[in-house]
């Protein structure tokens, strides 16, 4: 089996500069309203001599090197350039933008997001930061402040053993994302020890609580069962381009609730 080919920091910023970059938007729906799509998470793409690379086979290269800053400028503009127009016409979906700690507090996110209009829409703004890393105090204080505006904080790939949960009570955190393995650890029964380890933590946390990589019906059953209001994952959807993506909510922004009265 040939080895998975290692990415150079210098390759990602090159491609980057080449325009080699692209998004996909994974669907957000609602477990407490009959999966309404209520918004998505911006996923970056790379084509790289002819194949799509994933986000997770080069993001990890870069989060503590200067690139991961103008990949998330690039990722911040890009979000602007293609929907824009579309949040502006649907104020209540969210689109989720991951951001490594150590970009925050340097003034760049804030600068890309006014300069390309992306804080015109701030209650349809989620910075997901990883629990991988806590922001340092520059960091923490510009959440802060652009929470103050009305952006909404996300603590991404939590697990029940995450190492970093007292950012939790150091930043303004309106959204736990919980770990893909939280999903998977989920058996046909709807049994899952990791969720149950969670269940105390989502109900004392007071957050909203989206799940990621949710496949089966099972999962569904057991994470709307453990208080979970929202979800991700190819049982809904796979991650879609912009047009695609605007097109899928519109087919599902109504719960069937709703379109039965």
């Amino acid at each position: 089996m040939a080895q998975p080919e290692i990415y150079t920091e210098q390759q990602i910023h090159q491609a980057i500069i080449n325009n080699e970059m692209f998004l996909e938007y994974m669907p957000t729906v609602s477990l407490m309203q009959d999966l309404r799509c209520v918004g998505a998470e911006a996923l970056v793409r790379w084509k790289h001599q002819g194949q799509i690379i994933e986000p997770m086979d080069f993001v990890p290269l870069v989060e503590n090197t200067p690139v991961a800053g103008a990949l998330t400028y690039w990722v911040i503009d890009q979000v602007a350039k293609e929907l824009g127009p579309w949040l502006k016409q649907y104020p209540g979906a969210q689109i989720g933008i991951n951001v490594p700690p150590k970009v925050l507090g340097r003034g760049g996110f804030e600068y890309v997001a006014r300069t390309s209009k992306l804080l015109d829409y701030p209650g349809s703004i989620l910075l997901e930061v990883t629990e991988r890393g806590i922001p340092d105090r520059l960091g923490l204080e510009e959440l802060k402040e652009v929470s103050d505006e009305g952006v909404a904080i996300g603590l991404d790939d939590i697990a029940a053993r995450s190492r970093n949960l007292l950012v939790l009570f150091q930043a303004p955190v309106d959204v736990i994302k919980l770990d893909r393995e939280v999903s998977r650890s989920i058996d046909d029964s709807g049994h899952s020890s990791l969720l149950q380890e969670l269940a105390p933590l989502i109900q004392a946390s007071g957050r909203k609580v989206v799940a990621e990589c949710v496949e089966r019906i099972e999962q569904e059953a057991a994470l709307r069962k453990a208080g979970i209001e929202m979800a991700q994952g190819w049982l809904y959807s796979k991650s879609l381009p912009a047009e695609e993506f605007i097109a899928w909510h519109a087919a599902h922004q109504h719960s069937t609730q709703q379109e039965q009265v």
